[in-house]
């Protein structure tokens, strides 16, 4: 299957201290421009307590894209985890988010960035 926006795929994913770690649900965000073949992705997990709130979204089994994204349970979307990964280290597609959904999360990346260079600019 050809990899878009919006699937859900498998990553071996390490926290942030870069010691291997298991297999993670990832969320695609966008295949990055240039000879490569990577992928912007952020984190999922199931574990609810680490939510940023107004921030990172949650995704529960009352979801319209609940069933098609192939996740098993109520899972949260970390937008701030976000990682560039070779499109070899994907595995597969476990399943894909509505297109709404991906766009609240790029508009909210988008936004995050956009006030951090208007920061810059004012200070």
């Amino acid at each position: 299957m050809k990899l878009k926006s919006g699937h859900v795929s498998l990553v071996r994913f390490p926290p942030t201290n870069l010691v291997e770690g298991k297999y993670r649900p990832v969320l695609l965000l966008a295949r990055m421009p240039g000879p490569f073949s990577d992928w912007l992705v952020c984190a999922i997990t199931s574990q609810l307590r680490h939510a940023v709130a107004n921030w990172d979204e949650e995704i529960e089994e009352v979801d319209d894209d609940f069933v098609s994204s192939g996740l098993k349970e109520h899972s949260l979307i970390r937008i701030g985890k976000l990682a560039t990964v070779e499109e070899e280290m994907l595995e597969g597609v476990l399943g894909e988010i509505s297109s709404h959904r991906l766009a609240t999360i790029r508009s909210k990346i988008a936004d995050c960035l956009e006030r951090q260079v208007a920061g810059r600019r004012d200070g």
